[in-house]
């Protein structure tokens, strides 16, 4: 002890000296010796330690200056509070000197000395008092002071110290005892605006504590002081944002207290008003404004208003609510529309706005169109309150007030967005009060623009037949708006009077309805604008577009206005800026049913269409291709020959594997080119074939483009001097010569696509399909032929066997069954499909020779149960009827075989079959859950999934009854079967949700079950002179986090957010595949709930950084390093999604480790490129887990 004292001075003398070396020296030893636990200081030596300490912050050398700073931090642990007191006084002290460097470095103290305090948990007082102490000076000094820096320096301080959760207890408990207090209204007004602006800054951390701060809130509610109801209100309304779950017990009273003063106004009697209305009707609109009530004093506005943002915050948090909310919050809303002040009137349409976009229904594959039931509910509680709305509204369109006709056309645009068709019986009402504020001189550029927003969302909700009676009334205003000097309104009103074309004559349904009055006043105003040349780009395209409509629609009303219409369309399509626009036009005119004459402009436009298929500009090349197509199919006998060749000869460089979907479109132009025109394809068919016969073995190929090749070259086969022969053989010729030894060269795609071709070609000339039968049969019993030409011929054989009967060919059973035996896989594969396919043509002959040898082959039963799966696939239902007995049986003997492949595709089998009768077989898969049998349980809940689709289906209504029994498995003792099961729930959650919905609340416990690591899962197996670790649950976990995944995207709103995210926080730690999920998914809950992520943020930053400064291993191999990247990138990622989220930038934790990135070369590289590659991407609005 004493020799430690003795040292200390030692130190402090040496810091006394006039050398800058030994001061820094002596400093430096100092903070080594505070670092140590054993050290002890006596009284003497603390008074002396502190004093030179502070008196070193005013050193001339900058260097101990930082010493000593470092210095103060472990000094706060060794001495008595009051020294730290002294400490802190002198610190402060300090930030309000004129030097800057002094001010600089006692900041940098102070947030050292706060950071080192202990938690005011561990019974000492000492942090209390020493923050008591800072609070006071540095609140002084920001008062006192001039100077910005220091102001901002102090509450820089201030904020640190908040930033400690134990301070934050202490001073949420030291407001809530002065709330309790009650001195006098100003100060309770004070501490309630006090604890609002905390909850807003501080977000969650202020949960904990509502329990006790609400109800003291809800206490001054009833005070007679409408500047604190205000400020309660705007308590609550921070609340309900910033801490959801914990206000949730509080919710019904907070509404209560809502809907009771959005009603508050004491001062005003608007039962007299509304018959004063009714006597004085409308013309006295001035009288009326001077007689109505005024009062500088009258505050109550403030209460209504701030009661209307809370209703507004819980509406937009709280959809599990919105029954409720149509029950008892609507009709308080509608019936405050007649707000007198304009500002809560506004602030009463937003949160109706709000209620209104919370009911939108989702339109999305994501929910099934019999997705009924509870989600209609609040859409037919709103259906039963439109009148009310309208009644309520329909008054204020014609006030002098701007800012509420805006309030109304918002709501109303939003109800006709969510109820379609919701206003047809209110438009003689509406209609008046659109036209007044289109007409009205008074009325802005942006009321306009509104007005006519909401008259085109009206159009386009509602069927073309409600409006023909108020067609005199709509027009003349629209086609002024159209002639307007201001470009948004001419833009806008060009948008309406398109819609408004379809609506006068709507194509594909019978209309008595006379439009011809009206196109004389509604073409010309928009032939004027197509004609002006010098107008904005936004009005050019949009004049273009409705012109468009109009020829389209009305093309035979038009008379002697089309030709110079055309001809204006022909100029446009020369310019650069508008020929996008104008080729979108013309394809629209070309595809009308009135078969508009375009000959004045065909023999120029036509080669300058062709021109822009040379183009650099793909969407430009996109439309002159659907352009052309629609063109050739409805105007061929307007088209020379030489004008199709002009076309055809820039065909052949658009059919490339760079670009699929502009290869579809031009073989779609080539298919209606040979349709109209096969002479001239004759000619260029060489470079086409060419083309397409390299794009035919790309490994790319598939879905749409193969589509339309199969579709071309069946139309090329049918033409007289086709040559199909002579296709057939260009088509197989590479296969054949590159195949002719060794195993298959080309990717097993360009088998499947050349089969198909082969199949098309064949289909389309019916003699030569004998003769490629037989071909292909010769081939595939051929060992010589090479195994790529083998394969070939089995895929073609299964392909022309699909379309028809080959049950004639004797030996083809024979030769399938014999490639079953051969040596290389992807014969056997090909072998069996063929199998399969065939016997779609041939159900007769192969389906009871199939079941025979499933039951004789035990060695290849894999091979014929994919066969049989193919067939049962590929099947008509009805021609499987009478045989479903027989293959049900079959397929549960083996459903309890022990190879897990085969179940997989018995299972497969199972489902397709059960879709086949499934009132019979559904039930009876239900029976075998009760199976003893993991196996046989496993096997058919797989088999539930495979009936599972995307599209409607007759199983579904049955399935809805009883997806429930199979969901139980999520619960089965053995841990194969849980994982089918939670395969079974992410089919069903992804492709109908409907299924599942409601059934959620059981299921959601056994999921997150699923997600827990389990060390009785783990184990360690010896691989020679090394031991490997295995973990059996990594599947099925891995199952669950995918399942989680997809209820994310499918049914978010049956998810508790919060308990939801602990199992996200688990998967963060977990291994290697489990965290790259967890990563994806953190990423997509903060765009869809932002707001709970920002709760738990702090929890969830930790296991972020632990992955971003994990490091590998020295001697590790290469796959080691490369997964740690992949992880690290994933997690940045992850971080790059959460720093979008607002306000995150408030987090201490988020800060501190994006400084920890910054600070990190390798990680600030990687980042930076993450988030320029998310900033490249279009946003997803989801990913894809597979």
């Amino acid at each position: 002890m004493a020799g430690g004292s003795y040292h200390i001075s030692s130190l402090l003398e040496k810091m006394t000296s006039s050398d800058k070396d030994f001061r820094f020296m002596a400093t430096n030893d100092l903070m080594v010796e505070l670092q140590k636990d054993s050290i002890k200081l006596d009284e003497e030596s603390e008074k002396k330690v502190v004093r030179m300490l502070l008196k070193l912050l005013e050193d001339k050398n900058g260097e101990v200056q930082n010493l000593a700073v470092k210095c103060l931090g472990p000094l706060v642990g060794k001495v008595k509070e009051y020294q730290v007191e002294t400490m802190v006084d002198t610190l402060c002290t300090n930030m309000l000197s004129d030097k800057e460097q002094l001010r600089d470095i006692s900041s940098i103290g102070l947030k050292t000395v706060i950071a080192e305090l202990p938690p005011a948990a561990a019974g000492s007082s000492m942090t209390a008092n020493v923050c008591k102490k800072i609070t006071a000076q540095l609140t002084g000094a920001i008062g006192k002071q001039e100077d910005v820096s220091v102001q901002l320096e102090a509450l820089d301080i201030l904020s640190d110290m908040l930033s400690s959760a134990s301070i934050f207890s202490e001073l949420t408990e030291h407001l809530l005892a002065q709330l309790k207090r009650n001195e006098s209204t100003s100060t309770t007004r004070t501490y309630i605006q006090c604890v609002a602006g905390i909850s807003r800054q501080a977000g969650h951390r202020v949960g904990e504590h509502l329990e006790k701060i609400v109800p003291l809130i809800v206490q001054y509610c009833s005070v007679e002081d409408d500047e604190l109801r205000e400020f309660c209100f705007q308590a609550f309304e921070s609340f309900i944002r910033r801490c959801p779950k914990e206000i949730d017990p509080h919710i019904p009273t907070v509404m209560g207290l809502c809907l009771k003063y959005i009603t508050f106004d004491p001062n005003y009697n608007y039962d007299n008003e509304e018959e004063e209305m009714m006597e004085t009707g409308n013309g006295e609109d001035e009288e009326q404004e001077s007689d109505e009530y005024s009062d500088d004093d009258d505050v109550s506005w403030k209460v209504r208003r701030a009661a209307a943002k809370c209703l507004e915050a819980m509406v937009s948090s709280r959809h599990d609510l919105l029954q409720d909310f149509y029950t008892t919050l609507s009709p308080v809303l509608i019936s405050r529309f007649k707000e007198r002040e304009e500002n809560v009137r506004a602030d009463i349409f937003s949160t109706y706005i709000s209620l209104l976009k919370q009911t939108l229904p989702t339109q999305s594959w994501l929910h099934a169109p019999d997705a009924s039931g509870k989600d209609e509910v609040p859409l037919r509680m709103l259906q039963s309150q439109v009148p009310r709305i309208v009644k309520a509204l329909h008054k204020q369109l014609r006030e002098k007030s701007i800012k509420s006709r805006q309030g109304c056309f918002s709501l109303l645009t939003e109800l006709a967005n969510v109820l379609p068709g919701c206003l047809a019986e209110h438009l003689p009402v509406l209609i008046p009060g659109i036209v007044f504020s289109l007409a009205d001189k008074s009325s802005s550029s942006t009321m306009r623009i509104d007005t006519l927003a909401f008259l085109h969302v009206l159009l386009c909700t509602h069927q073309p037949e409600v409006f023909h009676p108020h067609m005199a009334s709509l027009l003349p205003p629209v086609v002024a708006c159209i002639g307007d000097p201001f470009y948004k309104i001419t833009s806008e009103a060009l948008l309406v009077a398109q819609q408004l074309v379809k609506v006068l004559r709507p194509l594909g349904k019978p209309c008595t309805f006379e439009a011809k009055p009206y196109v004389q006043d509604l073409f010309p105003a928009a032939l004027r604008r197509l004609r002006a040349a010098d107008l904005d780009q936004e009005v050019k395209e949009r004049a273009i577009c409705c012109v468009a409509h109009a020829v389209c629609h009305l093309g035979d009303h038009l008379g002697a206005d089309l030709q110079p219409t055309l001809l204006l369309f022909l100029e446009r399509l020369r310019n650069e800026i508008t020929r996008l626009t104008t080729v979108k036009a013309l394809t629209l005119i070309a595809a009308s049913p009135l078969r508009i004459d375009l000959r004045p402009i065909l023999g120029e436009g036509f080669p300058i269409l062709a021109s822009f298929l040379r183009k650099n500009h793909r969407a430009l090349r996109l439309s002159t291709l659907t352009a052309l197509d629609a063109l050739v199919r409805n105007y061929s006998d307007s088209l020379k020959p030489a004008m199709l060749e002009a076309v055809l000869a820039e065909l052949p460089a658009l059919i490339s594997e760079s670009d699929m979907h502009v290869s579809q479109l031009a073989i779609l132009l080539l298919t209606a080119l040979a349709e109209v025109c096969p002479s001239c394809l004759s000619k260029a068919s060489g470079p086409v074939l060419a083309e397409i016969f390299q794009l035919v073995h790309s490994p790319l190929l598939q879905g749409g483009t193969l589509g339309a090749i199969t579709d071309f070259l069946r139309v090329l086969a049918a033409a007289p001097a086709a040559g199909c022969a002579e296709l057939l053989r260009q088509l197989t010729e590479p296969i054949y010569r590159c195949g002719a030894a060794g195993p298959p060269a080309a990717h097993r795609q360009t088998f499947h696509a050349v089969a198909k071709c082969v199949a098309a070609l064949c289909a389309a000339c019916p003699r030569e399909a004998p003769g490629a039968v037989r071909r292909f049969l010769q081939d595939a019993r051929s060992p010589g032929r090479g195994s790529a030409v083998r394969v070939l011929a089995f895929l073609c054989l299964a392909e022309l066997g699909r379309g028809a009967s080959l049950a004639e060919q004797g030996e083809l059973q024979a030769v399938l069954l014999e490639a079953f035996a051969s040596p290389s896989e992807e014969e056997k594969a090909a072998a069996s499909y063929a199998l399969g396919s065939i016997g779609v043509g041939s159900l007769q002959q192969f389906l009871p020779f199939l079941l025979r040898e499933i039951g004789s082959q035990p060695r290849r039963q894999y091979l014929l149960l994919t066969s049989l799966r193919e067939l049962l696939g590929a099947c008509p239902p009805a021609a499987l009827g009478p045989y479903v007995e027989q293959v049900w049986a079959l397929l549960f003997r083996h459903c309890e075989c022990a190879e897990e492949g085969t179940r997989s595709v018995v299972a497969e089998c199972l489902g397709r079959l059960a879709l086949v009768n499934p009132a019979q077989l559904l039930p009876r898969l239900q029976e075998q859950l009760a199976s003893g049998s993991p196996h046989a349980r496993s096997t058919v809940v797989t088999a539930v999934k495979f009936t599972i689709a995307d599209q409607p289906q007759p199983i579904d209504a049955l399935l809805k009854g009883c997806i429930g029994d199979f969901l139980k498995t999520l619960q089965d003792p053995d841990l194969n079967v849980r994982r089918v099961a939670l395969a079974m729930l992410n089919s069903a959650a992804h492709n109908k949700p409907s299924l599942i919905r409601e059934l959620l609340g059981s299921a959601l416990p056994s999921l997150y079950a699923e997600t827990r690591l389990r060390r009785e899962l783990i184990r360690e197996v010896e691989m020679g002179p090394f031991k490997h670790t295995v973990d059996d649950g990594l599947d099925v976990r891995k199952a669950a986090f995918e399942c989680m995944y997809t209820l994310l995207e499918s049914c978010l709103d049956r998810l508790d957010i919060y308990e939801y995210l602990d199992h996200v926080e688990d998967g963060l730690k977990d291994h290697y595949d489990i965290q790259m999920l967890t990563f994806i998914l953190l990423a997509r809950l903060a765009a869809l709930r932002p707001q709970a992520v920002l709760q738990r943020l702090e929890r969830l930053v930790e296991p972020l950084r632990a992955t971003c400064s994990t490091k590998v291993k020295a001697g590790s191999v290469k796959q080691e390093f490369e997964k740690q990247d992949e992880l690290k990138r994933s997690a940045l990622r992850a971080v790059a999604a959460l720093l979008t989220i607002p306000e995150v930038e408030k987090s201490p934790a988020m800060a501190e480790f994006c400084s920890q990135i910054r600070a990190s070369p390798e990680m600030a590289s990687l980042f930076e490129s993450i988030q320029k590659d998310s900033a490249a991407l279009p946003s997803a609005e989801s990913m894809e887990l597979s």
